[in-house]
């Protein structure tokens, strides 16, 4: 309180008077000249001009601290002050810069994220806009701790002796949360490596759905049944994934067999006329079919294709069409599917069995 009395006191109403009028018109005028120079160079700037961008960003992340810092500045040359309150103010001052810094370094930081992960915000990719998220949030995070740390050590703070305890509370407490830091680092991991993102159908063990949202700590996936699906990242990272959306083609293998008394000549014909109606039908590229054996019941034969697209309806929709093709001509030509049978052949004659009287 005397500090304060001594701080009041000392000028006079017509010195505080000046003092603030200072500090109201300077950043009035700081004000006015921002807008006005943003408004000039949105105006002259080509979207090609990444400097330019960057430039217009770092304007537009300019807030009143700033104009504040300036005008206290400005203002105190109408006051006069002690020793104790000049180097208040100074660190008020220095505060408001770093403050600001703060938010021109995490404008520049998005800046690069954008036009590293999304130059094209129309068509934002899955992949682009999750690392975009992670690293962004692990960036602000870091960025922000520093400007702490700064501001702390600019009051007067042994930054020092606080990073120092800061780092042996830090173990016992990453002892605690290890199982927490695993997922965190298995997010970032994701967002850099990217085993999938997020619109993937992806199989994890026996579970399949579509990713969507990775997290820090989870990851989420909406199966086909409907329900969402949570795992941790740590978890995720250490199964066996299937991500089913970089697919570039699919391949399919199918069998039939045909009856034993089918003559000789027809069997011959028959991977022929597997190759003639898979060749016909689009988007697929036939690679193989084959007399592949002699079943218990049936003549085996094994054709292979591939599906020119990853989309399941695709696939399916060409083995319909060879299953119903192949239906055709096997019966036009009278060829017989085979099932399951067995032939019971008995040799001698059954002795009748004796009366007993």
């Amino acid at each position: 309180m005397n500090f304060l009395h001594q701080f009041l006191s000392t000028n006079t109403t017509q010195n505080w008077l000046f003092a603030l009028g200072a500090l109201l018109i300077s950043m009035l005028i700081f004000e006015l000249i921002r807008r006005l120079v943003l408004r000039r160079l949105t105006r002259m700037h080509r979207p090609d001009n990444m400097a330019g961008q960057l430039f217009i960003a770092v304007i537009s992340a300019t807030r009143i601290l700033l104009s504040a810092a300036i005008g206290i500045y400005i203002a105190m040359q109408f006051l006069q002050l002690s020793t104790a309150s000049v180097k208040l103010v100074d660190r008020v001052f220095l505060v408001l810069l770093l403050m600001q810094s703060g938010l021109w370094a995490g404008q520049v930081l998005d800046f690069w994220l954008t036009q590293r992960f999304m130059p094209d915000k129309s068509n934002v990719d899955g992949a682009h806009a999750m690392t975009y998220s992670l690293l962004s949030f692990l960036g602000r995070v870091i960025l922000w701790s520093l400007v702490i740390l700064l501001i702390l050590d600019n009051l007067g703070m042994n930054v020092t002796a606080l990073v120092a305890s800061m780092g042996i509370g830090g173990v016992a407490v990453a002892l605690a949360v290890q199982n927490i830091l695993g997922d965190l680092f298995a997010s970032l991991s994701i967002a850099v490596d990217k085993p999938f993102v997020i619109g993937d159908s992806i199989v994890v063990d026996d579970l399949v759905g579509k990713v969507e949202h990775v997290g820090l700590k989870t990851t989420r996936i909406r199966s086909l049944n409907g329900e969402q699906i949570i795992f941790s990242n740590n978890d995720l990272l250490k199964s066996r994934i299937r991500n089913y959306k970089r697919m570039e083609e699919r391949r399919a293998l199918f069998t039939l067999g045909v009856t034993y008394d089918t003559p000789h000549e027809e069997v011959a014909k028959i991977p022929g006329l597997i190759r003639a109606t898979i060749e016909a039908q689009p988007g697929v590229r036939f690679e193989r079919a084959h007399f592949k054996s002699f079943g218990p019941s049936s003549l085996d034969f094994e054709a292979v294709y591939y599906v020119l697209s990853p989309d399941y309806a695709a696939y399916m929709d060409a083995q319909q069409a060879i299953n119903l093709q192949l239906l055709q001509i096997f019966n036009e030509r009278g060829i017989e599917f085979a099932f399951p049978t067995q032939t019971l052949h008995l040799t001698g004659t059954l002795a009748p069995s004796p009366t007993h009287q």
